[in-house]
């Protein structure tokens, strides 16, 4: 009977993490979906924008296709982001503590192994969602190949390569998601614990609804997830930059045949073409500018979401 209420509970544990997660990750995308959309358009290369800069971009597409423009590829974004970050924070959770038992409470290198194998199974299990979004959003207005979801996913599927075309860039995600969510889940656990740690009376508030332990403040959760999403994309962005090719290569008919599969030979064509900061670094401002309030956002509402779920039990210091 004691076993049966402790699965319960544990099963009432994970479907918590996974709602508060879900909603942190809604959350977090759809601050920063216009960036989102404008790093889509420059990485790949549109013709309508690609000479354009970031705001002189944003305001094109308002211009160009008025102001819902900015969330083209939102809806499906959110269809994807909510399985996705729910996977991503509660795999999280399990691999921290799985790991910490395996490497010791005080080997740090746990959060980063952690993160990386929460990532790398969250994007396993949503990648079409991902190629489907990035081909709504690279859509301009008038020259809609798709016109939405299951469309897309029917059109890439029948006349791409069937199940392998929804993967198409798959080997560079996960290259990428490797660094990204290692070092945004190390760099934001290790902030906030320093944060408790040594600066307390600045950063924390008890938090008595709980174990009566310490919480940071949303102040401070917002700039430890700030500071983690800008070390996160320096380390990732290139690969970000060619799975983003590979996905969107097929849409441009006049370079179609440059792209293949390949991840490295996907990455010496933009190096080619384009060079480094033009290319595997093309669009890395705008990327600063939405990653870091985008995972500043992230891990800002999942901490209060499992503060009013009941998750967080603080820090006794």
């Amino acid at each position: 009977m004691a076993y049966r209420m402790e699965s319960e509970k544990d099963y009432e544990v994970v479907l918590k993490s996974l709602v508060a997660g879900g909603i942190a990750g809604m959350c977090s995308k759809s601050t920063v979906a216009p960036l989102d959309r404008i790093k889509i358009l420059l990485q790949a290369h549109n013709k309508h924008y690609k000479h354009l800069g970031v705001f002189s971009g944003l305001k094109e597409v308002i211009h160009r296709e008025r102001f819902l423009a900015l969330y083209k590829g939102n809806f499906a974004q959110m269809i994807r982001i909510f399985p996705y970050a729910a996977t991503q924070f509660s795999t999280f959770e399990f691999y921290k503590k799985y790991l910490a038992e395996v490497c010791g409470e005080q080997n740090h290198i746990d959060k980063f192994l952690a993160g990386s194998a929460a990532g790398v199974t969250a994007v396993t299990l949503t990648y079409p969602l991902d190629i489907i979004r990035a081909r709504l959003a690279f859509q301009v207005t008038g020259e809609h190949i798709y016109v939405g979801i299951i469309h897309a996913a029917i059109s890439i599927f029948k006349n791409e390569g069937g199940f392998r075309a929804l993967y198409r860039g798959f080997l560079p995600t996960i290259f990428g998601m490797i660094p990204y969510a290692g070092f945004s889940f190390y760099s934001f656990e290790k902030l906030k614990y320093l944060c408790m740690k040594y600066a307390s009376s600045y950063f924390c508030e008890t938090c008595d609804r709980n174990t009566g332990g310490l919480v940071l403040t949303t102040t401070a959760r917002l700039l430890c997830g700030g500071i983690a999403g800008a070390v996160a994309q320096s380390f990732s962005y290139p690969l970000d930059v060619t799975r983003r090719r590979m996905q969107l290569g097929m849409m441009n008919h006049a370079h179609a045949h440059n792209y293949s599969p390949s991840m490295l030979k996907t990455m010496k064509i933009i190096y080619k073409e384009n060079g480094i900061v033009k290319g595997l670094y093309r669009g890395m401002s705008i990327n600063y500018l939405r990653a870091i309030p985008m995972v500043s956002v992230s891990f800002t509402m999942y901490e209060i979401m499992k503060q009013i779920l009941r998750l967080d039990t603080g820090m006794k210091l």
